[in-house]
């Protein structure tokens, strides 16, 4: 049995979501108010149509009536019915234009946000995770500015509209139609807590379906490799299964809660409906105020139901803004340094970039011990040092660290430039070049992978980025040569191809410091020696830091560091 005070952190959680949501939705009140216009403008061609209806109905039974009396209120109603149309279509296509624009601009503006975060709090979110709150929960966000909020007034307004209708003909006659309130009202504490619950269930095993399918898509040869292909299967069908039940349970609990509101419904229709009929059998009302209550009543009851409806869809639109504030409001890199580190740009070309640590110290959040502690380090501008130790030991964390991806929680690592010093961070990363471990190519052309670091690249700058990494051979013999297209994560291309082009996409950068992350693990030994020779020629001013595990690389270093097993660095050479 739920707790009271759960209730209470429930509904505090969704008035949060809902209250970052409408700092979306005032980026757009214009369109708001126009849609609010619009759909305020139809309800009143709608209710006008069935007042006008019922004069006209009046007016064919009155023998006394004339008859251009009859023709004036029935231009009226068709002209009411006709410019009802025309509204409903305006709004369908404004819906469509503003909505797309709008989706846009939000899905744009999401995507920054998230590339944009701090790279350790954005990690701890699986990439399909990521990518259905960018689409799926974006999308229901973007639809709720065009068409929820609108909604919620025009529904109120026909509901208004409607009451004082029926109010102003019989007032009796509203108690009939409002039956259904105090129901609606009593359950809805329980149908908010029951829809909130399947909301979050079903988006959540969604993410995890669509992260499976992403990774497992991303491994598909390793998966065949191992003949785990009938697991990976099982396993999806099992995430699907999951899903299927959670759609079945809440499928199950909206229709036993529309079997009661349509019984409640029928009680009311019926109510109204004998109200009427007696009525008029009394002469107390006619056979046009018949017919008016007939479609006001319908109409009220239904605006009632519209307007609780709209819990439901509060409820799904508040779940998919707390997903997408959740990962929007993590701390996002700011550039504060831009200034200082542009400027450094410019005194780095003649005197190279010096790079220093001192009494660093790195704890990831979820671990006990520091991965690195009290570290201490140096490479000045031509010089080349390696980070060594077992795998896991904190050799990619020191590089993470030098790349401002994270910040040490002691210790300052600064860049020297002449006289000047600026500390690490997301500014100074226009100072790096980056070769990362793994497989880091990206789908498209040879020559848009390396012009993602100088988009006004040259072909022979290209050329000459692809012999310093001795790739130009087999990147010549190709027959479209740098307009051949890498296929996802380089599949066309062998490891070692791939290495390579990845650091030519880094000599491409034309950045002072190279780091450099296991970048010749798949090259042999004198491919490697060629390479490691080409980059030292090509820029004698060049800061290089690199990992390794393999002792030919070693020595080409001016110190290595070994990091131990507290985490602290043991200079070896």
């Amino acid at each position: 049995m739920r707790k009271p005070g759960e209730y209470g952190a429930m509904f505090k959680s969704m008035a949060a979501e809902w209250k970052w949501l409408l700092k979306y939705i005032a980026d757009y009140k214009k369109e708001v108010i126009l849609y609010v216009i619009i759909g305020v403008f139809g309800i009143v061609m709608g209710l006008g149509s069935s007042v006008a209806s019922k004069y006209l109905i009046d007016a064919v039974i009155d023998p006394l009536k004339d008859k251009n009396t009859i023709v004036t209120t029935a231009a009226m109603v068709i002209g009411m019915a006709v410019v009802q149309i025309l509204i409903n279509s305006a709004t369908s296509r404004l819906s469509t234009v503003v909505g797309t624009r709008i989706n846009n601009k939000i899905r744009g503006n999401i995507y920054e946000k998230i590339v944009l975060s701090h790279w350790e709090e954005i990690n701890k979110y699986h990439s399909g995770d990521l990518i259905n709150r960018l689409e799926g929960d974006v999308n229901v966000v973007s639809n709720s500015i065009i068409s929820f909020v609108p909604n919620v007034f025009t529904r109120v307004a026909q509901f208004v509209g409607c009451l004082a209708i029926v109010i102003y003909y019989d007032p009796a006659m509203a108690v009939f139609a409002l039956m259904s309130a105090p129901f609606l009202l009593l359950s809805s504490r329980f149908t908010t807590r029951m829809m909130r619950k399947y909301s979050i269930e079903s988006r959540e095993v969604n993410g995890r379906i669509l992260s499976y399918g992403e990774e497992s898509m991303q491994n598909l040869q390793t998966i065949k490799a191992f003949d785990l292909t009938r697991t990976y299967t099982n396993n999806f069908k099992i995430l699907l299964e999951n899903y299927r039940k959670i759609k079945l349970d809440y499928d199950k609990f909206s229709i036993i809660l529309t079997i009661c509101m349509s019984v409640v419904g029928l009680v009311v229709s019926y109510s109204c409906y004998g109200w009427g009929v007696y009525r008029l059998w009394q002469d107390a009302i006619t056979y046009g105020t018949m017919t008016l209550f007939l479609q006001i009543s319908g109409k009220l009851t239904s605006s009632f139901s519209l307007l609780v409806s709209l819990v439901p869809s509060a409820i799904s639109i508040a779940t998919a803004a707390g997903r997408v504030m959740e990962v929007t409001t993590l701390p996002c890199e700011k550039d504060e340094d831009k200034e200082l580190a542009e400027h450094l740009m410019k005194e780095a070309k003649a005197q190279g970039v010096k790079l220093c640590a001192e009494d660093i110290t790195y704890t990831y959040k979820d671990a006990e011990n520091a991965v690195i502690k009290n570290a201490d380090f140096t490479v000045s501008p031509g010089e080349t040092i390696a980070f060594i130790g077992p795998s896991g030991m904190g050799k990619t964390t020191l590089l993470r660290l030098i790349l401002g991806l994270m910040e040490p929680d002691s210790g300052t690592v600064k860049m020297t430039v002449g006289n000047e010093t600026i500390k690490v961070s997301d500014s100074t990363r226009r100072f790096c070049s980056y070769v990362p471990q793994g497989n880091t190519v990206f789908s498209g052309t040879i020559a848009e992978n390396l012009r993602l670091v100088k988009e006004n690249a040259t072909d022979e700058e290209i050329k000459e980025a692809l012999e310093i990494a001795d790739a130009w051979d087999f990147v010549s013999a190709l027959p479209l040569g740098i307009d051949t297209v890498i296929g996802e994560r380089g599949v066309n291309f062998s490891e070692g191809q791939v290495q390579r082009l990845s650091i030519a996409r880094a000599v491409l950068h034309e950045a002072y410091v190279l780091v450099m992350d296991e970048a010749t693990s798949a090259l042999d030994a004198e491919t490697e020696k060629k390479v490691l020779a080409n980059l030292m020629e090509s820029n004698p001013l060049r800061t290089c830091i690199i990992t390794t595990h393999r002792p030919s690389m070693l020595q080409y270093c001016n110190r290595i560091y070994k990091i131990e097993e507290d985490g602290s660095l043991e200079l070896r050479k």
